[in-house]
């Protein structure tokens, strides 16, 4: 039997691969708040990489926003350690009758 992964893929994680390995030139490193040595992208290179208009600050564009999008793009994007898992006892079936007999 096949082990299940516990947890979700880090999309940013695969992003940040997919970017690298089409933009190369585009990849550096940088230092964040704790001073340590962290890899990123550098945003004015990818621009002129893709050689193409790019909306930046306060632009008009069509777009759907709400306080702390950033945020939960950023959570949207990490790992997660959770699974659902089946209860057959506590399962519902289509008829409705407890046991998950369906």
């Amino acid at each position: 039997m096949e082990k299940l992964k516990m947890h979700t893929p880090d999309l940013a994680e695969e992003n940040y691969k997919k970017l690298a390995a089409l933009f190369p030139n585009a990849v550096t490193e940088t230092i964040d708040e704790a001073g340590n040595v962290v890899r990123a992208i550098d945003k004015d290179i990818l621009m002129q990489e893709i050689n193409t208009m790019v909306v930046d600050g306060d632009q008009q564009r069509y777009q759907f926003t709400w306080p702390d999008k950033r945020k939960s793009v950023l959570l949207a994007n990490q790992p997660i350690a959770k699974t659902l898992r089946l209860d057959k006892e506590k399962s519902v079936s289509r008829d409705g009758t407890l046991g998950g007999g369906h």
